[in-house]
């Protein structure tokens, strides 16, 4: 497996998860707000894979 294709399955697994998170949480809650940062780390990290 390509690092895109590894990077684009860990984006869709955290932002399925932030999804059913902030079904069941408030979107200030510690959780929510953690997997959000997550799923901003795994976006960066695609990105950066983008422009190499």
């Amino acid at each position: 497996m390509d690092m895109k294709m590894y990077l684009l399955e860990k984006i869709e697994a955290c932002r399925k998860e932030m999804l059913e998170l902030s079904s069941k949480k408030d979107l200030t809650s510690e959780t929510v707000i953690s997997a959000s940062t997550r799923l901003d780390y795994w976006l960066n990290q695609y990105e950066k894979a983008e422009s190499d």
